[in-house]
């Protein structure tokens, strides 16, 4: 074995690399901050549907901005696609919930424009949130001399 060979391997890092994402073992804080997420999700969707409806358009487009900064920041504090997924989640839930009426007959969707908007905008968001790339770390180094 020639003396680069040897070098190489002392230098080589540890072969016990932690699991991250999906395959990182099960965390009680963890489960319990997607819990925490799910419902701050529902609690959003159920905000968004009174408003919305109350001062269309301009409900629709502040509701989507807090299910977006919502759904943005679960990514962002979790660091993974579940953390984005767990709010729209209980998002959906508690909108798909609120659809069935009550058996007065009362809907409290407002019309039926503003439904489909408040729906396929808010399930745009999700995806769009659970499928970006990561975001970059502060400080990174990034590659450019000078920088």
């Amino acid at each position: 074995m020639s003396s680069r060979q040897r070098a190489a391997r002392t230098n080589a890092p540890p072969r016990d690399i932690p699991a991250t994402g999906m395959a990182a073992p099960l965390n009680p804080r963890r489960i319990a901050a997607l819990l925490g997420l799910a419902v701050l999700g529902a609690a959003v969707g159920i905000a968004g549907t009174l408003v919305q409806a109350a001062w269309f358009p301009g409900g629709l487009l502040l509701t989507l901005l807090a299910a977006g900064g919502l759904f943005y920041g679960g990514r962002v504090l979790m660091g993974t696609q579940p953390g984005a997924l767990a709010p729209a989640a209980g998002w959906l839930v508690s909108v798909i919930v609120l659809l069935g009426g009550r058996p007065e007959g009362d809907y409290v969707f407002g019309d039926e424009l503003g439904l489909a908007l408040f729906m396929l905008g808010g399930m745009v968001v999700a995806v769009i949130c659970a499928t970006m790339s990561r975001a970059p770390r502060p400080g990174a180094d990034s590659g450019r001399p000078g920088k």
